[in-house]
């Protein structure tokens, strides 16, 4: 980076826009957002250096992001603020007369897409969010490395290469992307989040976007959220019809803690959201705190988190007791303050729903102990807890029946199955050649009944309550996986890939 002359802003020398004309444009210009939020302009690039126009040289915050983003020699002159909106507003109506009449967010947009990147850059990015709408999935990866850009969904849990595109267009991915989530373009030091929400006929999506740094550039991950489609009721999940009722009977209890635990993205807070909507009525008054709000549920008052003025699940969730509500549901566990003011809150007759990071149902137990909890406590405001994981589901176009192989019949064997047949997914059109189309849970749930109690209490260790779990007919996260792959759910790879047997 070529060093700069040290100046002061306020001996900026005055120049004129008329005396670069013409300016730079398209692609070659800041984008229409940035010159209008910080009142500066490109007005001439070569190879050695760059002329850029400020309104208000004050302004070293830009001016040193300027000079970082270009890399070469950057001169600053003082313009005229009058002067600068009066070539944008030329600008947007040579626009209009090209395009046709239109609204105002239109011609914004307009003018944003001429100067902020090439239609070509739209279209790709526009066709990669619709696509990936389109295939089912989760998440789109953007990764940056040596020779080419890959793009990445996370279909049915898995990550699938949809493309790959030339690494000098990376940079006009990330910036149109960045301009989408409302984010800070010049910024490619440090991580970025953003939320972009868009109407793709009759759906609504949510889209998340994180952007970290990295050694080739940018990563680009991005979360997507139907929110027509992800309001699922308890019933829509898929659970056994024991299971079911033993989560109704937890969470109709008047006061206590049920907790849902798992890894990232296996469905913890789906499975919350469709019992809050099972338990929502006029007579009960139901707070949720989360990070961040995943889908909205009308006739429930959802708070999210903000770290950065305060916001955080502890310090929410003692301003949401003053609330008067009945049923509290926390968005994770995260630490020692957050644990006991969840217990807290389900000692004085608040029923508290929260999810935790463990490996099984019964080790939410030892790690609320290991929080700090005292076992006296759990004991005396646990009412269950369930773990669950997804699992790819077979597909029904083209799963066919066959013979379970040596290593099937060994670990089906272990849990007393005995399967002649057993299905596959041979692959077709439907399921994109892969055997699996769709995800459905499994999960091990307990309720805390008073023999459990018992042994929190005496500080029992996890094997002792574990046996005593199994004793009473609670069936494991392994065998539910197991019994739904000799069903022909889905199959043993799959449950071996999300549980450890």
């Amino acid at each position: 980076m070529s060093k700069q002359p040290k100046r002061h802003p306020d001996t900026l020398e005055l120049r004129t826009l008329a005396q670069y004309t013409p300016l730079p444009e398209h692609n070659k210009q800041y984008p229409f957002e940035y010159i209008e939020r910080n009142n500066c302009i490109k007005l001439l690039e070569n190879d050695d250096e760059v002329h850029v126009g400020i309104c208000d040289g004050k302004r070293t915050d830009i001016l040193e992001e300027l000079i970082r983003f270009h890399r070469k020699k950057v001169v600053f002159f003082r313009i005229e603020k009058s002067e600068l909106s009066a070539y944008l507003s030329h600008t947007l109506s040579i626009l209009e007369s090209e395009k046709g009449p239109a609204s105002s967010k239109d011609s914004e947009r307009l003018l944003l897409d001429k100067l902020a990147n090439d239609a070509p850059i739209i279209n790709l990015v526009n066709s990669i969010f619709i696509d990936s709408i389109r295939a089912d999935a989760t998440d789109i990866h953007i990764e940056a490395f040596t020779d080419n850009v890959v793009v990445r969904y996370r279909i049915d849990g898995e990550l699938r290469t949809i493309r790959t595109i030339d690494e000098e267009n990376f940079p006009a991915i990330s910036s149109r992307i960045k301009i989408m989530g409302n984010l800070n373009i010049m910024e490619r030091r440090l991580p970025q989040d953003g939320r972009i929400s868009v109407n793709l006929g009759d759906e609504v999506i949510d889209i998340r976007v994180s952007i970290v740094p990295t050694a080739r550039g940018e990563s680009i991950a991005i979360r997507l959220f139907n929110k027509n489609t992800a309001l699922f009721t308890l019933d829509d999940l898929g659970f056994p019809s024991d299971a079911m009722g033993i989560m109704r009977t937890i969470t109709t209890s008047p006061h206590g803690l049920f907790l849902v635990t798992g890894p990232t993205g296996c469905g913890k807070t789906t499975t919350l959201n469709a019992v809050l909507r099972e338990l929502k009525d006029d007579t009960v008054k139901i707070i949720t705190i989360e990070d961040p709000i995943e889908y909205v549920i009308d006739g429930i008052n959802q708070i999210q988190t903000n770290d950065k003025i305060g916001l955080t699940f502890d310090m929410l969730l003692r301003r949401v007791l003053r609330q008067d509500p009945n049923i509290i549901m926390v968005g994770e566990i995260r630490d020692v303050s957050t644990a006991e003011l969840a217990i807290r809150s389900a000692l004085t007759g608040h029923l508290v729903l929260s999810t935790l990071h463990t490996n099984d149902a019964v080790s939410v137990i030892p790690r609320l102990r290991n929080m700090g909890i005292d076992s006296y406590l759990v004991a005396g405001v646990l009412r269950g807890a369930m773990a669950q994981r997804l699992v790819r589901r077979l597909c029904t176009y083209c799963k066919a029946p066959g013979k379970p192989t040596q290593n099937e019949q060994a670990v089906l064997a272990r849990y007393g199955m005995n399967p002649v047949t057993l299905f596959k997914g041979r692959g077709c059109k439907e399921c994109g050649n892969t055997g699996y189309k769709g995800r459905c849970a499994i999960m091990e749930i307990f309720p805390c009944a008073e023999q459990l109690q018992s042994l929190i209490a005496r500080d029992a260790d996890t094997k002792t309550i574990r046996k005593a779990l199994k004793a009473g007919g609670i069936r494991t996260l392994a065998e539910d996986g197991l019994r739904k792959a000799q069903e022909g759910i889905t199959t043993i790879d799959e449950v071996l890939k999300a549980v450890s047997l």
